[in-house]
Formats: structure tokens, sequence, C-alpha cells
């Protein structure tokens, strides 16, 4: 697979993982743990990782009537 030649180091740390020079867990691990809690909390914002509180409440809610 090709990337962007223009994040020549986040390209190769992808190429790596790829070829399986790198366990994929060890650097999502390594990413979390250098990047601070604001900075995990907007990229996981951004990516949509983390449900909207509304949201959650409302799975809740409809867990509790399924009860």
């Amino acid at each position: 697979m090709s990337y962007v030649p223009v994040r020549k180091n986040t390209n190769r740390m992808l190429e790596l993982v790829e070829e399986g020079m790198l366990d994929k867990d060890q650097v999502i691990l390594a990413c979390l743990s250098y990047m601070t809690d604001s900075e995990v909390k907007q990229m996981a914002e951004l990516n949509e990782f983390f449900l909207d509180e509304e949201e959650e409440a409302e799975e809740a809610d409809e867990e509790a009537d399924e009860d």
C-alpha cells in the first residue's frame, strides 16, 4: 500500500506494521501513552470513537427497557 509522501514518518510506521515488523497493539499503546489525555479525547471524538453522552444515555435507556 502506498501512502502520501508528505507524512514520511507516519508512512514508515504504517509500512512497518503492515510488513509485520511492528506489532499494531504495541504501536497503539505507544501512541496513546505518548499523547496527552486531551489529545486522545480530541482524536477519539474526531474519529467518532466515543459516543456522545446523549447517545450513551439513550443506549442505557434502551437496555433498561429490554430488561
